[in-house]
């Protein structure tokens, strides 16, 4: 273990590389700018006068005219310099958010940075498909529907960068018969992310702010992705989502929405701190449905630094967007992760618009999932596939 001096000053060298990397790529853009749109005077001065009469002495044909401005090209490099800022920018954040993240690990841990990054791989999208004890059927029925196994699990995870995982913690009792089962049957399917978490149902904000930290810990990837096992999922439509969302910065995607904070103790969805929220009557701050949503790696940087000071409310997913309120994050409200089940999702894949993810509204998720998700796959499927030709 090296002493806490020298990771820091390890810290410090590795910053200083990536934005002296960093103002090289800002210079070369601006060379690339300067060389588009003209280019930089020529220190050596003529003096007015002579230049005037030499050009006046030259026939017409001699004399160059300057060359219309093709406006496809400009706003061609203009959107290529805006990409390139974005990126930069994007970049910038992400450098900040992991050093944050290397230091408060040094701090809990005593590992040097080197230790820590040799851990993490590389991954586009780590997808955690929250799940019980009591959910066996559920997770089976999602392994013969919309989530790869076996060799083509492994192959998504190398070739394509995704990582699929059923998320959960374990009983309150240890060496119990439930925790047991989960080991059995991960030895089949090696597909669970198991989180130091004591499993229940009150307990969702805990384990949504242990997965993104477990997953940050274990993955340095660009998206981290919270779907339950009651969701019908189309991967490649998921993915290609994400993609378009690449380059910004702090993004939170999901089915935004601004339910009613119940006050009445009786409520399915009863909020014990409804007075924080001004009125009875008044609603939510806007979130991301429970169901399905997606956030950028410096947001799941951040959940993983803060998490011991990160309130948890009775909601989870009320919880999640209540740690966003004060950053300065992009709410994006994408429809097509909250498709109902058939006829509708149905009729948007005939019509050429595959959903993302679809369930009940009024089940949160689809009613009676072990015996219609098939059906609901069947109709509303985009091909096994469309994951392997996905463009992200």
């Amino acid at each position: 273990m090296k002493p806490k001096n020298g990771a820091a000053a390890s810290e410090r060298r590795l910053l200083s590389r990536r934005i002296l990397l960093l103002c090289f790529a800002s210079f070369f853009l601006g060379m690339l700018i300067t060389d588009r749109f003209g280019s930089v005077p020529s220190p050596i001065v003529v003096p007015r006068r002579l230049h005037e009469r030499e050009l006046q002495s030259l026939p017409l044909e001699f004399v160059a005219r300057p060359k219309p401005a093709d406006d496809r090209d400009i706003m061609e490099e203009v959107s290529k310099t805006h990409e390139a800022i974005q990126y930069l920018e994007k970049s910038i954040d992400t450098l900040q958010m992991e050093l944050a993240a290397k230091r408060s690990s040094n701090e809990l841990h005593g590992e040097s940075a080197g230790d820590i990054s040799k851990q993490r791989k590389r991954a586009f999208v780590v997808i955690g498909i929250n799940t019980a004890f009591s959910s066996r059927k559920r997770r089976d029925s999602v392994r013969e529907t919309w989530m790869p196994q076996g060799d083509k699990l492994k192959k998504l995870e190398e070739e394509k960068g995704i990582i699929l995982r059923f998320t959960i913690g374990h009983s309150a009792t240890s060496n119990n018969v439930l925790d047991k089962a989960i080991d059995a049957e991960d030895e089949i399917h090696h597909d669970f992310l198991r989180l130091d978490h004591v499993e229940g149902y009150h307990k969702l904000s805990a384990k949504t702010k242990i997965f993104f930290s477990t997953a940050v810990a274990l993955w340095d990837a660009d998206f981290y992705v919270k779907v339950d096992d009651d969701v019908h999922l189309n991967l490649g439509m998921l993915v290609a989502t994400l993609g378009r969302h690449k380059l910004k910065p702090r993004v939170y995607i999901g089915c935004m929405k601004s339910g009613p904070v119940l006050s009445d103790k009786n409520a399915k969805y009863h909020e014990p701190e409804f007075w924080k929220f001004g009125e009875d009557g008044n609603k939510y701050f806007r979130h991301a449905t429970g169901q399905i949503y997606a956030i950028s790696k410096d947001l799941a940087t951040y959940i993983s630094i803060n998490q011991p000071i990160l309130h948890k409310y009775a909601n989870e997913d009320v919880s999640l967007g209540a740690w966003f309120i004060g950053l300065d994050v992009e709410h994006i409200d994408d429809r097509d992760m909250c498709c109902g089940t058939p006829p509708d999702c149905e009729w948007k894949a005939q019509a050429g618009n595959v959903c993302v993810a679809s369930f009940d509204w009024k089940c949160s998720g689809v009613c009676n999932p072990v015996e219609r998700l098939k059906y609901v796959h069947s109709r509303c499927s985009e091909g096994e596939d469309a994951i392997w030709s996905a463009s992200f």
